[in-house]
């Protein structure tokens, strides 16, 4: 893993009997639509204005979403002008996000060949990974040159999400679209999951029923009962299953994470 961006979160070896659910997903787009910046935003919580455009590299964060542990994998994607090898990801990733820059129309309009690339892979491989739409730059307002409604239009045509941030500004919103991915991506592993078969027991006729029976008293002899045997039928109904959903949280969920280091290198600039 490169150190670019300085040290990922820190992360402690986990036993080999109970490892992290993965989340692998990768960051399209064209350059300068904010790709590394919402990648370091994520991860460091910092904003960085330059960075190497042709740089690409995978990072690991160890995240909790909705109370549920899972390692997730970020690619942060180096395409020149558009789709190009896309093999490298289309196969890896179980989520994508798509980037562009409100400020600028061409990112948009970039966008809208990597949804078309990511539709025709769906098709062929017969499996759907789910699709985040994000106009990012969400502080240059005041450039605008892409409304949210054609965003929003654009996602819609491609049955994906879509979402505005700033990886300028606001950590919060940023964290939300990568945890929005996880979660899109359990939604989709428990649609497939197989729908368990239903078995209802037929009609049949139980063991016979002891009925007892008293016997009149005659002179001082004491009272005693016989059983009869009465043939009973019924039909059997399979108890209601009730389902618990149980929260575990490891020992490092629980603990205080400490803030990562980040690596200063030539060029870079924080905020």
């Amino acid at each position: 893993m490169s150190s670019m961006f300085g040290k990922p979160r820190a992360s402690t070896e986990r036993p080999p009997q109970s490892p992290l659910p993965e989340c692998n997903v990768a960051i399209l787009g064209c350059r300068g639509a904010g790709k590394s910046a919402l990648t370091v935003k994520f991860l460091t919580k910092r904003f960085i204005s330059e960075y190497d455009p042709n740089l690409e590299d995978t990072y690991s964060s160890e995240e909790l979403v909705d109370q549920q542990p899972v390692l997730l994998k970020v690619m942060d994607t180096a395409d020149q002008d558009g789709p190009g090898n896309c093999e490298r990801y289309l196969c890896w990733a179980s989520a994508f996000l798509v980037v562009y820059s409100i400020d600028n129309r061409k990112s948009f309009e970039g966008c809208q060949r990597y949804l078309e690339v990511l539709a025709l892979h769906a098709q062929g491989c017969q499996r759907r990974c789910p699709v985040l739409l994000l106009g990012n730059k969400l502080d240059m307002e005041q450039y605008r040159q892409v409304p949210s409604a054609e965003g929003m239009s654009l996602a819609s045509r491609f049955g994906c999400l879509f979402h505005e941030v700033s990886a300028c500004q606001d950590f919060a919103g940023v964290q939300h679209v990568f945890h929005e991915a996880v979660r899109e991506v359990r939604r989709q592993a428990e649609s497939n999951l197989p729908v368990r078969p239903l078995f209802i027991s037929e009609e049949r006729p139980c063991p016979p029923v002891a009925v007892p029976v008293a016997l009149p008293t005659h002179h001082s002899l004491a009272t005693c009962t016989f059983n009869t045997l009465s043939p009973v039928s019924y039909k059997e109904i399979p108890s209601v299953a009730q389902a618990k959903l149980v929260t575990v949280k490891s020992s490092r969920a629980q603990s205080k994470r400490k803030a990562p280091t980040l690596t200063l290198l030539k060029g870079f600039k924080i905020f």
